[in-house]
């Protein structure tokens, strides 16, 4: 009796054993399939419909306006924001694909129209809108604004990673000193969003529209303002840039989000949250622009924060991650749709009614991507939480497949056709649409889906050569199973620079001894090499 006991236990363990083992091939092949899913999406229904469609091949940059069957429509206004992210994505694109070089000639096209016309070469900083020949138009903007000079700080930086445009990165640099001379708050820091040309930050005029955004500070462009420079330190491990890039963290993390795990949209110049709260029904209303709940804006910004964190290299960071969850926590508990999915767009906390009411049931295209991107992030770091982060992200997935993306004519609606089916006939691209929150998304999603942790070979015979005072490191390239995405420059086991050349320039090195100067590989998904040492000539 004794033995059957211990066969029946036996058998018990092994029969649980195998159908764990199940469970996680299952997983495993539902991961695999929705990778290639996404794959061919990005491709075929994002890539393929915009490039090379969108190239302005008159007057430069990008046409930004498209009919929901793909037809140039309007009179093609451009703005930084627009052009930028167009540079960005032809510049992640020609990482993916670098095949013939088709994107990266893309990524190149708009990084001129950045430098030679939207560039102000007399007072410094990007335009934010002109007309589709490039004159300065007013518009609804202020002549400069952080937020657009973000993104052009963004896509300048991705662009020099893919292509070594040394003259991108400069550029970069330039607007990033230029927001730090005219937009960065010295007393109560942060950065001022709305400018005049000469950069002279615009005071908030006491008879203005109280729906205004003018002269109020802001969580939009705080929150790509830490993206922007969590890039550029990626490529320019500058010092300032990761004093500016900290502080932007714990200002997005500390300040901008409440206690609840929602972003407060506007602020006096001193932080001091703009809010309605304590008014009418009727004035939240008409003042809902300026502070409301953004579910969308939360759930990217779990994100954002996130890899300015690791970009950082601050170990440990479990405030970031706690409150970064609870950002996500937040937006399915009181912004998730529970019959289809998908996060809506707004709510607010009434005073006299109990929780959070629904007040926009929408569900805009770009909170849903980003919404994939972080509903993944979180089902990789608590895969067993109760709020079910990987079964919400195949939810999610469903949904932007049934009511999002345009099977027949590419790219995805402005909103959810459940909520909104008029937007089948809507734009497919305008100023504020093109292909950035969707091809991140998809890059980040089919990443962690399909992960990658075999890093690239170390860079052979590198070697060491000075002249006129420039030292110039060259070497053999490494190789990966996937591709390799460039180069680290270490000196002092510091890092001062990357390239995805096989050359690189260093032009002071301060505090590093001779022979301390090192070259590290790294690929795609972010795998560093060994490190080689240089070889002096």
């Amino acid at each position: 009796m004794k033995n059957i006991g211990i066969s029946k236990i036996l058998f018990l363990v092994l029969f649980a054993g195998l159908n764990l083992h199940c469970l996680a091939q299952n997983k495993h092949d539902i991961k695999q399939k929705i990778a290639a899913e996404m794959q061919s999406s990005m491709v075929d229904r994002l890539l393929k419909p915009w490039y090379p469609r969108s190239v302005d091949t008159l007057y430069g940059g990008f046409l930004s306006s498209f009919s929901y069957d793909f037809k140039p429509v309007g009179s093609q206004d451009k703005m930084i924001v627009t052009q930028a992210r167009h540079v960005w994505s032809n510049s992640k694109a020609a990482e993916l694909f670098p095949e013939g070089g088709y994107y990266l000639k893309g990524a190149h096209h708009g990084f001129e129209f950045l430098r030679d016309v939207l560039w102000d070469k007399q007072y410094g900083g990007f335009y934010t809108y002109t007309d589709r020949q490039g004159n300065v138009k007013k518009g609804s903007f202020a002549p400069k604004e952080a937020y657009g000079n973000s993104f052009a700080i963004y896509a300048l930086a991705v662009y020099y990673e893919a292509s070594g445009d040394t003259s991108a990165l400069n550029l970069a640099k330039q607007g990033f000193l230029w927001l730090e001379k005219h937009s960065h708050d010295t007393v109560y820091k942060g950065y001022y969003q709305h400018m005049e040309r000469d950069g002279t930050p615009i005071i908030r005029p006491a008879d203005i529209n109280s729906t205004s955004e003018l002269g109020y500070k802001d969580q939009n462009s705080s929150i790509h303002l830490l993206e922007a420079l969590t890039q550029l330190y990626e490529v320019w491990p500058d010092a300032l840039v990761k004093i500016r890039l900290k502080e932007l963290l714990l200002l997005v993390r500390d300040t901008i989000t409440n206690k609840n795990g929602n972003l407060v949209l506007f602020f006096k110049p001193d932080w001091t949250p703009v809010s309605f709260r304590d008014s009418s029904e009727a004035v939240i209303k008409k003042n809902h622009g300026l502070d409301h709940i953004s579910y969308g804006h939360n759930v990217e910004t779990a994100y954002l924060m996130l890899e300015a964190s690791h970009i950082l290299g601050l170990k440990n960071d479990t405030t970031t991650l706690r409150i970064g969850k609870k950002m996500v926590d937040d937006a399915l508990d009181n912004g998730w749709d529970n019959l289809v999915g998908g996060f809506y767009d707004e709510g607010y906390y009434f005073k006299d009614k109990p929780g959070v009411t629904i007040t926009e049931d929408t569900k805009n295209w770009w909170a849903q991507a980003e919404g994939l991107n972080s509903l993944l992030l979180m089902a990789g770091k608590f895969p067993n939480d109760k709020h079910q982060y990987f079964e919400k992200f195949k939810t999610q997935w469903q949904y932007v497949q049934t009511y999002l993306i345009d099977q027949e004519h590419g790219d995805w609606y402005q909103g959810g056709i459940d909520k909104q089916p008029q937007y089948k006939l809507a734009l497919k691209g305008q100023i504020w649409k093109g292909t950035y929150h969707v091809l991140r998304a998809f890059i980040n999603c089919i990443a962690q889906l399909m992960p990658d942790e075999t890093p690239p070979s170390a860079p052979r015979q590198v070697r060491q050569t000075v002249k006129n005072g420039v030292t110039t490191l060259r070497w053999a390239a490494s190789t990966d199973n996937k591709r390799v995405l460039g180069y680290e420059i270490y000196g002092g086991g510091k890092k001062i620079g990357f390239t995805p050349l096989r050359h690189f320039c260093v032009w002071k090195i301060n505090g590093v001894k001779k022979g301390k100067l090192t070259v590290r590989a790294v690929d795609l998904a972010g795998n560093e090499s060994g490190t080689k040492r240089v070889n002096r000539k």
